[in-house]
């Protein structure tokens, strides 16, 4: 297993449906920061949002063990082999973050509890 390296692309804020639908004084994503770069592979990054793993690990998962060494999916969508775009599933202010493979070979860092 590789660690893929995701980059925080881009946050968005959607201010006509904020001012909807948002609670009093809501802004961009306070936790990712454009330009931020995390590792993963099977466990989230510290400091990266729990929400936006959920939405991301199924590509780190599938990039950490080979997939997309062409492209993903039939060719229709990134045209970089290694590498997807996806962002959090936050409606008001997703965040939009590259993900790549890396050469980087995973290491378990815990001690798994045996019963």
């Amino acid at each position: 297993m590789k660690k893929c390296k995701i980059t925080i692309l881009k946050t968005t804020f959607d201010q006509e449906l904020a001012a909807q639908y948002g609670a009093e004084g809501l802004g961009p994503c306070p936790m990712m920061k454009e330009g931020q770069v995390f590792f993963g592979d099977y466990a989230k990054p510290e400091g990266f949002c729990d929400e936006a793993w959920k939405a991301v690990y199924q590509y780190v998962f599938a990039l950490s063990h080979g997939a997309g060494k062409d492209v993903f999916y039939y060719g229709d969508w990134i045209r970089t082999p290694g590498v997807a775009i996806c962002s959090c599933n936050d409606g008001l202010r997703p965040v939009i973050m590259k993900i790549e493979a890396t050469d980087e070979e995973s290491a378990i860092d815990y001690t798994p509890v045996t019963r």
